[in-house]
């Protein structure tokens, strides 16, 4: 049993860097493109395409930012084959999802610290002239701000112990088996159809900045299409992903209900005591 439980740390390891990666995830994608002073491009309206795309001071940070989107998408969809899934399986066990989602979080890591802005090329759009330098990075901070909260929203509603795979090791501990053996055949089929559960506030989030650079452009173009290729959900999927929500939320207002109630009666009495 000791033993067994070893394997926490190295779980609670790979779920603690993936948590970094996620808020590193916001500064890289939302924050440094719509806060200011966060590293935006200078304008450079005059620049023709014919010659921005000749000019090596282009073309080098885009073929770097291409190769560190391609080692991304690599990792990301070649180890979640089937036979990648066995050979990694075999080498570590129950720790197998823990190690994807640690590989995962690497490879993120390697898109963050090394990407490429391109400062020399031309902008496809700048909002940053008058008149519309103040209220266009604004809104587009707040569609961001909703967007991430739509995120953390949608969290709740998967099983995010079980996505990160700290839940397998926990349910090996207690000789319980794999915990997606005990989820429903709507909650499987889902997971067959969603590889990522917000795809939508996703390219809202690669899409809605005020100035658009040509590695923004790389970025939410290669993105938007991958994202699209792992996206099938139909009308079940939809209906099974607002159940789940409305039992979500009829947790919390019954525990919320439950709180009024208790403050309702030991309110008053612990007034009189003091």
């Amino acid at each position: 049993m000791a033993a067994q439980l070893l394997l926490m740390i190295p779980a609670l390891g790979s779920f603690l860097f993936t948590f970094g990666t996620g808020v590193e995830l916001i500064r890289f994608a939302s924050l440094r493109a719509v806060l200011p002073g966060g590293g935006r491009p200078e304008a450079t309206p005059h620049v023709e395409w014919g010659a921005a795309l000749r000019d090596p001071r282009v073309l080098w940070p885009l073929a770097m930012d291409l190769g560190l989107v391609v080692v991304f998408v690599l990792q990301h969809s070649l180890m979640a084959t089937a036979l990648v899934k066995r050979w990694t399986t075999s080498c570590f066990g129950v720790l197998q999802r823990s190690f994807y989602v640690f590989c995962t979080a690497l490879a993120l890591q390697l898109l963050m610290r090394y990407w490429q802005p391109v400062r020399h090329g031309p902008l496809l759009w700048n909002a940053y002239t008058e008149p519309w330098d103040t209220w266009v990075p604004l809104i587009c901070f707040i569609l961001h701000f909703i967007a991430w909260l739509v995120i953390f929203s949608v969290i709740l509603i998967f099983d995010y112990a079980e996505l990160m795979g700290v839940k397998q090791v926990y349910y090996h501990c207690l000789g319980m088996g794999d915990p997606l053996a005990l989820k429903s055949v709507r909650a499987v089929r889902l997971y067959s159809h969603l590889r990522h559960p917000v795809y939508l506030e996703f390219l809202l989030v690669l899409w809605a900045v005020p100035c658009l650079a040509l590695d923004r452009l790389l970025l939410a173009g290669l993105f938007t299409t991958y994202l699209s290729c792992g996206h099938s959900l139909d009308q079940q999927d939809y209906l099974y992903l607002r159940a789940q929500l409305d039992k979500k939320l009829l947790v919390f207002s019954r525990e919320e209900a439950a709180y009024g109630d208790l403050l309702a009666r030991n309110g008053p009495a612990r007034g009189k005591e003091s």
